[in-house]
């Protein structure tokens, strides 16, 4: 019996681009009672990366070859198991790894391995994949400095252009996801202006706070309640549609609600979750990210609650028993990019290890 270990060194999940290592170790855990001849000989092994597609048939139409198929890397990724470990890149050309209503992308490495006069077996280790705009070559001009650098350090001529591409790609996504611009919108409906929103960004990366302000005291319509739901919205290309004018699928992530009346304003924060699939597109289907918003407002002005100054006596205020309503909502467009993949991997379902009895 020859034992097969496969373990990521770096964590379960990978930005498009980087190079996915993995320490494939080959053992026979022979026994104290175990003799010499009880020793095994590996015929061969390879280990190789498949995108694996699924397609929901009530939702998307295919063409003929059917709704499941691998997608294998284009490079040689045949493993030599006297080096103890398998590289390749991650293509930056595939989608990432996601799981939606209508398609899933799932990503493992499968290592294929022989013992001599035995069946064949295979190894799989699912990992998660993230991609951050196909990971351009390269993601910024290269005499653009992004990170401060030390003067106390020595550093040779052009070293910090020959920085790896994840690193480059990462100083890219916190340049783009730490601009802050503050942007306002007038909340209005019908019969006149409920609020004053206020959001400082539009785009944000996984792990990160969504954070928006209210202000009610600029508004001429009472607002009881408001709520606000993180979505995604997952549409499949036309020419895959199963069905014409075939509807969005929408998925809540986050929701924060709460009571406003006689609030002169109110702030909320929803976070975007660390195991979510950023917004990406492509052939067959495309994920977009927004914030819904609901308000409920009443048709008629309420008195707010009056103190006395001078009162001696407790005195308990009660909300109307019954008050007239509108409500209305309103979808406001965001980006959500990846994060950091190790910091991605404190929260995957994926160990990263695996391993199989030959």
């Amino acid at each position: 019996m020859i034992e097969v270990v496969a373990s990521m060194a770096r964590g379960p999940v990978f930005l498009a681009g980087e190079v996915l290592e993995c320490l494939i170790t080959f053992t026979n855990p022979i026994s104290h009672l175990s003799t010499s001849a009880s020793s095994e000989m590996l015929a061969w092994a390879s280990a190789q990366i498949h995108c694996q597609f699924h397609a929901s048939e009530s939702r998307v139409a295919l063409p003929a070859q059917g709704t499941k198929q691998d997608v294998q890397a284009e490079s040689d990724t045949v493993l030599i198991p006297s080096r103890d470990s398998y590289s390749e890149v991650v293509p930056t050309d595939g989608p990432p790894s996601f799981r939606g209503q209508a398609v899933k992308y799932v990503y493992k490495l499968t290592i294929g391995c022989q013992r001599v006069n035995s069946p064949i077996k295979l190894l799989r280790v699912p990992f998660r994949v993230l991609v951050l705009h196909g990971m351009p070559e390269p993601p910024f001009p290269q005499d653009e400095e992004v990170a401060p650098s030390n003067p106390f350090l020595e550093e040779e001529e052009g070293s910090r252009r020959d920085t790896r591409p994840l690193e480059r790609a990462l100083d890219m996504l916190m340049i783009t996801t730490s601009r802050r611009c503050p942007y306002m919108f007038n909340i209005t409906n019908v019969r006149g202006k409920v609020a004053k929103f206020c959001i400082f960004k539009t785009v944000y990366r996984l792990g990160e706070d969504i954070i928006g302000t209210f202000t009610f005291s600029e508004g001429d319509i009472p607002c009881l309640q408001y709520s606000v739901s993180l979505q995604s919205e997952e549409e499949v290309q036309e020419q895959y549609q199963r069905r014409p004018g075939q509807a969005v699928s929408v998925t809540a992530h986050a929701r924060h609600l709460e009571s406003c009346l006689h609030t002169a304003s109110s702030h909320f924060s929803l976070p975007v979750p660390l195991n979510v699939t950023p917004g990406f597109t492509t052939d067959i289907v495309t994920l977009r990210w927004r914030l819904h918003f609901e308000f409920v407002t009443a048709r008629e002005p309420v008195e707010a609650p009056v103190v006395l100054q001078n009162q001696s006596e407790v005195t308990v205020w009660t909300g109307a028993e019954h008050v007239d309503v509108d409500t209305f909502s309103w979808d406001l467009p965001i980006k959500v990019l990846p994060t950091n993949p190790t910091l991605a991997s404190y929260v995957s379902q994926f160990t990263g290890t695996n391993s199989i009895n030959i």
